[in-house]
């Protein structure tokens, strides 16, 4: 066998290697361009359900993707607020910077919270632009009366029979947003529609 000979088989068989390890071994798509997309609405709106939905998709694209919940932001990151309209407000901030801070770091933030003040949610939407991080809000415009019907966790309930006080939409105070960027009406569509609606938003504005 010749030099030349013994060459050519070394370079075939680096070739079959590198074959074999890319099929082994392929290349994850990752999008790296990060959004806030917060979602706010009545209790049992389908906010957070609309949020999962989304989320499963925009992963299975090659997104980077967190769901901010509002139950577990409660729990360990503002255990020691309450509901009053200076704890509503500073949780939404917090939760507001939470978010930015992935966001600017190609995660796609989803945040289905009620963030009941309008001046609550323009300061989060402020801290975003300042920061030039993009944002997107949506309001999931369930009427209080589909709402009461789901109570997805009896809160509604709870308030009539005068064992909770402060419910939002009920018997606390609920800014619907004037303009936000999308209006979901989750009571004429399914979960998997109002989701796709939101994922075409985001495909519109370079973000999907």
């Amino acid at each position: 066998m010749t030099a030349t000979q013994t060459s050519a088989q070394d370079q075939t068989s680096a070739r079959d290697q590198t074959h074999t390890q890319d099929q082994t071994h392929p290349q994850e798509k990752h999008v790296t361009t990060g959004a806030t997309i917060w979602l706010t609405g009545l209790p049992s709106a389908g906010k957070t359900t609309i949020a999962y939905e989304l989320a499963g998709k925009l992963g299975e694209d090659g997104h980077r993707v967190e769901v901010l919940d509002g139950d577990e932001i409660r729990e360990f990151l503002s255990a020691g607020l309450g509901f009053s309209r200076e704890d509503r407000h500073t949780n939404v901030q917090r939760i507001g910077f939470v978010a930015e801070l992935l966001a600017r770091n190609g995660v796609k933030v989803l945040v289905p919270v009620i963030a009941p003040f309008a001046d609550s949610r323009e300061a989060v939407r402020g801290r975003h632009q300042t920061g030039g991080t993009p944002y997107i809000e949506v309001h999931v415009a369930t009427p209080v009366e589909v709402c009461s019907v789901r109570d997805v966790k009896g809160l509604y309930a709870k308030q009539a029979a005068g064992e909770i006080s402060g419910l939002t939409g009920v018997d606390d105070p609920y800014e619907a947003p004037e303009s936000p960027d999308l209006r979901i009406e989750s009571q004429d569509q399914t979960v998997q529609e109002s989701a796709a609606a939101l994922r075409a938003l985001l495909i519109e504005r370079g973000l999907a």
